[in-house]
């Protein structure tokens, strides 16, 4: 009695599975991480790659960099500089490097805030 019980149990349990349900290929999607399209395109896409890091870590560098220069300016003078010019007359930085390609310096001399941001067109 005990076991046609426990047979349907079983079957139950090989056919509905643990819930996980599969998605269709078309539904996933795609990430960057993920290899997609044609191999002969991986070497364009991998250098599409390295110039986004390189970007990235530009900005962050240079990011970091003027806001260390404008706290210690801070520190020193007791005020913000008025302007990021201010930093290379003062001799806090040699020169204000440029902003990556498509982006752009914002400061805020009342706060001390920098971060780099898109340009506007």
């Amino acid at each position: 009695m005990k076991r046609p019980g426990c047979l349907v149990l079983m079957a139950g349990l090989l056919l509905f599975g643990c819930g996980q349900k599969k998605e269709p290929a078309a539904a996933k999607s795609t990430n960057s991480a993920t290899p997609v399209g044609n191999p002969l395109m991986a070497p364009v896409e991998y250098l599409g790659a390295v110039a986004a890091a390189k970007k990235t870590a530009i900005k962050i560098i240079d990011t970091a960099n003027i806001n260390q220069q404008i706290q210690l300016f801070h520190e020193q003078e007791d005020r913000y500089p008025e302007s990021l010019n201010e930093l290379v007359t003062m001799h806090y930085l040699p020169a204000l490097p440029t902003p990556p390609y498509g982006m752009k310096f914002d400061y805020n001399p009342q706060t001390g805030q920098f971060k780099v941001v898109k340009k506007e067109p």
